[in-house]
C-alpha cells in the first residue's frame, strides 16, 4: 500500500535540497506548528494534572495524625483540626516549622523544620446583617511540593501551607468548615449540623461538595461525635485536602492512630522567626513580592497563570493579613476583577461572594 503525505498549506518544500535559504525558510515556516503543539502539550499537562495526583494513596497503619499537643480547654485548642498525613517517610509530606538560618555565604535562608510541627493560629470576629461569627484560623506549612511531571505538579515550590478556618456561632458552635490553601488556592467551604439551612446558597444540593477534583462532604456531623475532633485527611505530595470527618476524641486515642503532638503558636510570630540574635519575617516586607512567603515562587502556576490572574505572583504563598496594610489580598478568585470581594480577610464580604447567607 502506498502511503500519501499531506503536506500543510504554508509550508514550502524546497527545490533544491542543498539550498541553505530553502532550508532555513523550511525550518522558520515549519516553527509555529512546532509551537501550536507545545502549547497543546502544556495544556493537556494542566488539565490531566487536576487529576493525576487522584493516584492510590498508600495505605498506612497507623495512620500519622498531627495534633495540638495541650490540655486546655480553651476555643483554640478545642476546635484545633488533626491533620492526616500519609507517605510520613517523605519529609515534604511532614508539618514543620518556618526557621531562619544563615547560608556559608551570609545570605538568610528561609525554610521549613519538617522536624518541628507548629500550627499558627489567630482569631478574628466578623459581622454580617444576621448575626455575629467568630472564626478561629490554623495555619500549617510543609518543607515544599515537589516537583513532578507523573503525576504532574502544578504546585510545585518551597514553603507550601495550609490554612483551615472553624467558624462559630454565638453559642460557640461551629457552623462552618473553610480550607484553603496559603496561596488563597484551592478554597473549599463545608458547612455543619448546626448552620440554618436559610444560610446555606441558594442552589445547594445537599450533595458532597466537589472541591477541584476532591470530594468533601456535604455536612460535617459534629453533634453525633462526644468532644468532637476534625480530621483534616491530605493527599502527599500537594497537601491538598482530600476529605473531611468528625470523630470523637476517644476515637482519636485508638491504635487506629499514631499522634504526633504540636504546639499552637499565635500566627504574627511568622513574622518574627529568630536568626543570629535578630528577627526576620517569613514574608517579604517591600518589593513586588511583599507580603509573599520568602522562597515560595511557583514556577509552572507563574507561566500557566499569570496571565489568566494578571498576578505575577500567582500560586505564591502569601501573608492572611489586611490588605491595606499589606498592599496584596488574600483573594480565592482567579478573576481579576473580583480579587476584593473574594478576598478571606474581609470574611462576610468573601461568604457573600460565594453565595453563603449568614
Amino acid at each position: 500500500m502506498t502511503r500519501k503525505f499531506l503536506i500543510p498549506k504554508g509550508i514550502l518544500l524546497p527545490r533544491n535540497a542543498h539550498s541553505k535559504k530553502a532550508d532555513a525558510g523550511v525550518r522558520q515556516t515549519s516553527r509555529y506548528p512546532q509551537c501550536l503543539l507545545i502549547c497543546l502539550l502544556m495544556t493537556a499537562a494542566i488539565l490531566l494534572g487536576g487529576c493525576a495526583h487522584h493516584f492510590a494513596v498508600r495505605p498506612d497503619a497507623p495512620v500519622t495524625a498531627y495534633s495540638v499537643h495541650s490540655q486546655s480547654q480553651n476555643s483554640a485548642i478545642r476546635w484545633a483540626p488533626v491533620f492526616i498525613t500519609h507517605d510520613h517517610d517523605e519529609k515534604y509530606n511532614r508539618i514543620g516549622r518556618p526557621v531562619a538560618e544563615s547560608d556559608k555565604g551570609g545570605n538568610t535562608d528561609i525554610h521549613v523544620d519538617p522536624e518541628q510541627p507548629v500550627i499558627y493560629f489567630m482569631e478574628r470576629r466578623f459581622h454580617t446583617d444576621k448575626a455575629t461569627y467568630t472564626n478561629l484560623i490554623y495555619r500549617i506549612h510543609f518543607p515544599k511540593v515537589p516537583f513532578s511531571l507523573v503525576p504532574f505538579h502544578l504546585t510545585a515550590g518551597k514553603n507550601v501551607g495550609l490554612m483551615v478556618v472553624v467558624t462559630l456561632d454565638t453559642a460557640g458552635h461551629p457552623v462552618l468548615v473553610t480550607t484553603v490553601h496559603t496561596c488563597g488556592c484551592y478554597k473549599a467551604i463545608v458547612p455543619t449540623d448546626y448552620l440554618p439551612k436559610d444560610a446555606l446558597p441558594a442552589d445547594w444540593n445537599g450533595k458532597s461538595i466537589s472541591a477541584f477534583g476532591e470530594q468533601l462532604p456535604a455536612r460535617l456531623d459534629y453533634d453525633k461525635a462526644t468532644s468532637a475532633r476534625l480530621l483534616v485527611h491530605l493527599r502527599p505530595g500537594v497537601h491538598r485536602v482530600m476529605d473531611l470527618e468528625v470523630i470523637s476524641a476517644t476515637q482519636l486515642r485508638s491504635s487506629r492512630f499514631r499522634v504526633i503532638p504540636m504546639p499552637v503558636e499565635k500566627m504574627e510570630l511568622l513574622n518574627r522567626l529568630p536568626i543570629d540574635r535578630k528577627i526576620t519575617s517569613f514574608f517579604y516586607k517591600t518589593g513586588l513580592m511583599g507580603g509573599h512567603v520568602k522562597g515560595s515562587l511557583k514556577p509552572f502556576e507563574l507561566l500557566f497563570l499569570s496571565l489568566p490572574s494578571l498576578d505575577l505572583f500567582v500560586g505564591s504563598d502569601k501573608i492572611y493579613a489586611d490588605p491595606d496594610v499589606t498592599g496584596i489580598h488574600f483573594y480565592t478568585s482567579l478573576k481579576p476583577w473580583r480579587r476584593e470581594a473574594s478576598d478571606m480577610w474581609d470574611f462576610a464580604s468573601f461568604l457573600d461572594y460565594w453565595g453563603w447567607r449568614l
